[in-house]
């Protein structure tokens, strides 16, 4: 694929620590390196962005799972993370699919950006596919299109979910919980049990619930972004 629906944005968070713990944190691992793997997969040249800038924090790292082990193989995908582009320099209409990684440090950074949320509203006003799995919609909480609506307004979406964070022993830990702050701005939560895959598509608002919805959300994003392009 050619041209700005011929090109995906995995977004990192940059925040490397869960609240006051001292424990670390950061984009999930398998949810950057398994969407990464689709979209090359059908086509798409990848290009990655983070927050601040830089090397990005990454949690769960697995050196045994084979789509990680591709991820960190890549040459080319290993020096774009270690100099990901600070959301703030890139090109919202250079885009087909914008995809937000989860991983629990991006609850304290996506949502409060106001670069991401600008990227993100003007990337969806310009016909792309946004995208998002299990934390990674935190970075919808602040998006507003132009018209002054909440980009998921009226929306029917999946995210981490309470029953998952509770099981994960961060309910506490966490700021908010993102389920709760997703349906405060008028989006329907949709979900299945803990930990199962699940992929909610509304339009070109493409969610996944938690780590195993990964690859599902990727590959129907490219199926509404080829949709889009044709």
């Amino acid at each position: 694929m050619t041209g700005a629906n011929g090109t995906a944005l995995l977004v990192l968070t940059s925040n490397d620590v869960l609240g006051d713990t001292g424990r670390s944190t950061g984009a999930y691992a398998s949810e950057v390196a398994e969407s990464w793997q689709v979209f090359a997969s059908a086509g798409f040249r990848v290009e990655l962005a983070s927050i601040q800038g830089g090397q990005p924090p990454l949690e769960a790292v697995d050196t045994a799972d084979p789509a990680q082990q591709a991820f960190f193989a890549d040459e080319a995908m290993t020096a774009a993370l270690a100099a990901t582009r600070p959301v703030r320099e890139v090109d919202p209409a250079a885009y087909g699919i914008v995809f937000t990684a989860g991983g629990h440090g991006a609850v304290w950074d996506l949502p409060y950006d106001e670069d991401l949320a600008a990227l993100l509203r003007d990337a969806y006003e310009h016909d792309a596919v946004i995208a998002a799995v299990c934390h990674g919609p935190a970075a919808l909480l602040g998006v507003r299109l132009s018209n002054g609506n909440h980009l998921v307004a009226g929306r029917k979406v999946a995210c981490f979910t309470n029953d998952e964070e509770q099981a994960v022993g961060m309910t506490s830990v966490v700021p908010f919980l993102l389920a709760d702050e997703l349906v405060e701005r008028g989006a329907e939560h949709d979900a299945v049990g803990p930990f199962l895959p699940h992929v909610v598509v509304d339009g070109r608002l493409v969610t996944g619930q938690n780590p195993a919805s990964t690859e599902l959300v990727a590959r129907e994003a490219v199926a509404v972004a080829t949709a889009v392009r044709r």
